[in-house]
């Protein structure tokens, strides 16, 4: 059966944890939020997904820059600083003793509503903040077999439609691209940009290795990955070739290698798109980059907290 990046197997002590919900801890039954919320009734709302590696956020700063800066976009009040948000998210790693192999999905929205009506201004209290800690890891054979895609009908719209700059909640596009690699067989969906290019995939980011260049999207249609990031820092600092471009699906079915990246599961090979093998295994220049990848991970989480 297919399956994406962000599927892994069931962990039997996510059924006792504790979420964070507008300051409390409670336990997975209790954590409920308003049938009047914003995120609830429209999707207005943003979030992040983070990984835990030594006790440590991976990457959090990155995180929480992107976080603020589509609340911003959205004139959405978190109602906490960075540090107050930080202090909450280690504050349930601790409720929940999570030291490793755990993800974190932090999720901001609007708040209360007095009706359901998408106007902002019949919002009433603070933002609903929610925190869930799971321990989840991806499939081991997700690093290595190698994911299908199947190129989408979905396009990636222009910002002047719904920014995909915006990690919002409302999703329903990729959803819908998902729905349609799925249906086909495939693993998740590629979808092109407004002009034909490749731009990005429903839930990851995606790249292409070509003589020993590695390629990705001019990235203006697309979230701005962290991961995907850190990817082009650890080419640049290895002097491996990398470059944001616009590319073709026919440059994609030639390539040597593709790959895709995300929170969750790093680095993960794709060896198939639309029916064409693009390599038969995970090449060396994916494992490669996954090892410079978890060392980047490594000099973070291990630097001073600030």
């Amino acid at each position: 059966m297919p399956q994406g990046t962000h599927h892994s197997a069931d962990d039997p002590r996510n059924r006792s944890i504790l979420i964070y919900v507008n300051g409390e801890l409670l336990a997975r039954e209790r954590a409920m939020i308003s049938v009047f919320d914003s995120g609830f009734i429209l999707g207005d709302g943003v979030w992040e997904g983070l990984r835990v590696h030594h006790g440590r956020l991976a990457f959090l700063d990155m995180h929480l820059d992107r976080l603020f800066e589509a609340a911003k976009a959205l004139d959405l009040d978190i109602g906490l600083d960075r540090n107050a948000l930080t202090q909450a998210l280690y504050r349930t790693l601790e409720a929940n003793n999570m030291e490793e192999g755990v993800h974190v999905r932090l999720m901001v929205t609007r708040g209360l509503k007095t009706t359901p009506y998408q106007d902002p201004r019949v919002c009433v209290g603070p933002a609903t903040i929610v925190i869930i800690p799971e321990f989840k890891v991806p499939r081991p054979d997700s690093l290595t077999r190698g994911l299908s895609l199947f190129t989408v009908h979905v396009r990636r719209g222009a910002p002047d439609v719904q920014d995909p700059k915006l990690n919002s909640h409302s999703k329903l596009n990729c959803i819908t691209a998902c729905i349609q690699a799925t249906k086909a067989g495939a693993d998740e969906a590629l979808m092109l940009d407004p002009h034909g290019f490749v731009a990005t995939c429903n839930s990851t980011h995606f790249f292409i290795v070509r003589r020993g260049e590695v390629w990705t999207s001019t990235g203006k249609y697309c979230l701005a990955g962290i991961t995907r990031a850190n990817v082009l820092r650890v080419c640049r600092e290895s002097g491996i070739p990398a470059v944001e471009k616009d590319f073709s699906l026919t440059e994609v079915y030639g390539a040597d290698e593709a790959f895709v990246t995300g929170t969750f599961a790093g680095i993960a090979p794709v060896t198939s798109v639309d029916g064409r093998i693009i390599s038969g295994a995970r090449g060396p220049m994916v494992e490669r980059l996954q090892k410079l990848y978890l060392s980047l991970i490594e000099r973070d989480v291990t630097q001073p907290a600030a």
